[in-house]
């Protein structure tokens, strides 16, 4: 069985996507993300937000 959904996937390349462009700007600050680990977990908490299938968030 798949740790992640397919539209979960989706939500992560779309933001790796915009990281890459320089387009990806994190939360409540508006800062430019500079780095890929950010990104992805930029994605994977928009997933989350959108109901896909995700694992929680790591303590």
């Amino acid at each position: 069985m798949a740790k992640y959904s397919r539209g979960s996937q989706k939500e992560v390349k779309k933001a790796v996507h915009e990281y890459k462009r320089g387009k990806l700007k994190s939360g409540r600050s508006n800062k430019k993300v500079k780095s890929r680990k950010q990104a992805i977990a930029i994605g994977l908490s928009q997933a989350r937000k959108k109901g896909k299938k995700v694992p929680k968030k790591r303590k």
